[in-house]
């Protein structure tokens, strides 16, 4: 048996996964679906990158975890791979969901265009915090108005700081035992750090016919990859 960690994506907390941990669970495995600081139901926690990092940390470890999947979706996927790093050998696998993927001393919108200027302009215009995103944004990506409405409706805003501060990486990406899912409706190329380290040989290759949010479309199929990703 194994505990899968799961971790969402900007906006998103333990909830967002509640479509996939029965799927786990079923094949016999621990699951522990993980809201971040300043998210969900802990809105009011003040939060940075750092934050974040030591939520998924503080998780492992106080729950004395092993055999430990890590999954970090899209924005998770830079305090997850951080996290990695720290939990030695409780770590069995980390698997990246149409992620980004940590730099040491890069932030998660240090890649952006215009190294998120925009981005950063909006969270200053808005209390610190980047806002929910709205219907439209959704569009493209293989999910129902139904499926579109209960992400909106749930979402939080992000903390500013967890976008903007810098990782900090105790152990470099190549050396994790990985698996990068990407979801093509997202776009057929996954980040560039990421296709350095597939064509290098150092991680294992994924991929869903569906857009970002793949715990919404197609929960049954991502449980399949993460099983899969647990054996590998």
């Amino acid at each position: 048996m194994v505990t899968f960690v799961l971790v969402a994506g900007a906006r998103l907390g333990a909830w967002a996964w509640d479509d996939v941990v029965p799927h786990l669970r079923a094949a016999g495995h621990g699951v522990r679906p993980l809201t971040l600081s300043g998210l969900a139901e802990k809105r009011d926690v003040p939060a940075g990158q750092r934050t974040h990092v030591r939520d998924v940390v503080d998780e492992v470890e106080r729950r004395d975890l092993r055999d430990v999947v890590l999954v970090g979706h899209s924005y998770a996927g830079i305090p997850v791979g951080q996290a990695a790093g720290r939990i030695g050998d409780r770590l069995r696998r980390v698997v990246f969901v149409d992620a980004e993927v940590p730099a040491d001393g890069a932030s998660f919108l240090s890649a952006w265009p215009d190294g998120g200027a925009a981005v950063t302009a909006r969270i200053a215009e808005n209390g610190g915090h980047w806002p929910v995103a709205p219907t439209s944004h959704y569009a493209g990506h293989g999910l129902t108005e139904e499926q579109i409405a209960r992400i909106v409706a749930g979402s939080t805003p992000q903390p500013g700081a967890t976008l903007t501060e810098p990782a900090l990486l105790d152990r470099p990406l190549a050396e994790l035992p990985a698996t990068y899912v990407l979801c093509r409706l997202a776009g057929a190329e996954p980040p560039p750090a990421v296709a350095g380290l597939w064509a290098g040989g150092h991680w294992e290759r994924a991929e869903m016919d569906t857009g970002h949010w793949p715990m919404f479309s197609r929960p049954r199929e991502l449980a399949r990859l993460l099983l899969a990703a647990a054996d590998a």
